[in-house]
């Protein structure tokens, strides 16, 4: 009888200590390390993005580690970067804002940190036990102003804005006020004579920096653990951004590997592969410090690949993007729809969601892991992914705007516009401010190439989406296109 009891006390109490277990275990705020990498293109590893787009992955690619990631966490069908290039979306990574509403689509801007929260002001709103650092590469330019470049004539960069460093937003730990020339770049403009560098991968101990950026990032993670504070890191990689650098051991293993099967230039796979090495040494340092189980690791990319120099020969190859239309620069696929895998407490491993996400949700997604319950300031046009990562088929991103926007209305060989609605998506070519010039519709859940607009087949799908996507941009103040140049007859 005695034995009867003590079984039926245990059995009625095991829930409620299984309830106390997780009250628990969620009360410790998480980690948070988001590795960002340069110009890696969605289909920029040896796994595809999407398991229904095999085509969508390359096998020259050796990137165990990121396959390693995914296979535990969750893929993002359609993640995408905020913008076409880097400093754009970096910019507004950091404020979850689109650039639209920052003004601040290309380099230059209108666009200052001051009065406006970043991440690592959020997290600490959210718990002021936060500790946050940003190692690698910052951007070229976060506000709106240029600094002249103390040694190359004509050549600017950095930003003199004081509120624009990363200290001024919060960070406790960063290397600064980086760029791409901190990673090794050879401007093609104003350093002519190394310009011819950027196409040949070079041997380095250090390529890109890879290796010094995340001993950095480890031993920021490990004072944390050790001092018992919750942290947030971002990974900033220099890599795979022109000039292609990697160990020579490296290029070694890729010497007898023959031409990538499709366009991508020589040296973007042993660049490729020492940066799988770097975001492999972080996931093995979180396993050793045994604080996997409450940390969160987001990755992806600023932007899509860029273009590679291919002979003729090469030119009949699939193009690096494939099965995605055009590269960076653009806001078509190939420009900004980018790897994206998160993994954490209680993300499914193996699982994807198809589901669009961009870049801006990452902040409110954020804010949210870390317990912040008070509203954000109302011009966070991010929601949090928290739901899409506990159900990624039925949970829902609750954003100021329906859909994702994007905008590009300076880019002079097309100034255009974009807009992700479901599995619609509109891209708008303007002639002018407010001037539409043409228009593309394309259901991209039939058409993934964005081969075939429906523009004229569905007008008024093209009509609901431009009047949304123009409302928007409207009502934030965004930049316009620059009226047409007349041609020269």
């Amino acid at each position: 009888m005695k034995h009867t009891l003590t079984l039926l006390t245990a059995l009625l109490l095991a829930p409620l200590a299984a309830l106390h277990a997780t009250e628990t275990s969620t009360s410790v705020p998480p980690n948070i390390i988001f590795i960002l990498t340069d110009d890696q293109g969605w289909a920029d590893l040896n796994l595809p993005m999407d398991p229904a787009v095999p085509e969508g992955a390359c096998s020259y690619f050796h990137t165990p580690n990121m396959d390693r990631l995914a296979g535990k966490g969750m893929r993002f069908s359609s993640g995408y970067s905020s913008a076409p290039l880097c400093t754009p979306t970096r910019r507004s990574i950091q404020f979850g804002m689109t650039p639209a509403r920052q003004r601040g689509t290309e380099f230059i801007g209108d666009f200052s940190p001051k009065g406006h929260l970043s991440i690592p002001q959020a997290l600490k709103r959210a718990n002021p036990s936060y500790r946050c650092a940003h190692f690698g590469k910052w951007g070229e330019v976060i506000s709106g102003t240029w600094k002249k470049h103390p040694e190359i004539a004509g050549y600017q960069e950095s930003d003199p804005d004081t509120e624009a460093n990363p200290t001024a937003m919060g960070y406790d730990e960063s290397d600064g006020l980086t760029s791409n020339g901190t990673g090794t770049f050879y401007h093609p403009t104003y350093r002519p004579k190394d310009a011819h560098r950027n196409w040949i991968c070079e041997p380095d101990a250090d390529p890109k920096r890879t290796f010094s950026v995340t001993r950095r990032s480890i031993a920021f993670m490990d004072r944390q653990v050790r001092e018992k504070h919750p942290f947030y890191l971002q990974v900033s990689y220099y890599a795979i951004h022109t000039a292609y650098q990697a160990r020579q051991a490296t290029l070694d293993k890729y010497a007898g590997k023959g031409e990538p099967p499709r366009q991508v230039m020589a040296g973007i796979a042993p660049m490729l592969d020492d940066l799988d090495t770097g975001v492999g040494q972080l996931l093995d340092a979180i396993d050793k410090l045994g604080i996997g189980e409450n940390t969160y690791v987001f990755f992806s990319s600023d932007n899509g690949g860029e273009p590679g120099r291919m002979p003729a020969e090469r030119q009949s190859q699939p193009a690096r993007n494939h099965p995605l239309r055009m590269t960076k620069q653009y806001l078509y696929e190939g420009g900004i729809r980018v790897p994206f895998i998160v993994r954490g407490p209680g993300v499914k491993a193996g699982a994807v969601c198809r589901e669009p996400v961009a870049q801006y949700d990452l902040l409110p997604t954020f804010y949210d892991l870390a317990g912040g319950r008070e509203p954000l300031p109302a011009e966070i046009d991010g929601g949090s992914l928290r739901p899409l990562l506990e159900d990624p088929a039925s949970g829902a991103v609750k954003r100021m705007m329906t859909g994702l926007v994007f905008h590009r209305p300076l880019l002079k060989a097309q100034p255009h516009s974009a807009f992700r609605a479901g599995d619609f998506k509109l891209v708008i070519t303007w002639s002018g401010p407010w001037q539409i010039a043409r228009r593309e519709l394309f259901n991209l859940a039939k058409d993934i190439g964005e081969k075939q607009s429906l523009a004229e087949a569905m007008p008024g799908k093209a009509d609901e989406m431009s009047a949304a996507l123009i409302a928007y941009l409207k009502s934030v103040n965004a930049e316009t296109a620059l009226p047409a140049t007349p041609k020269k007859k």
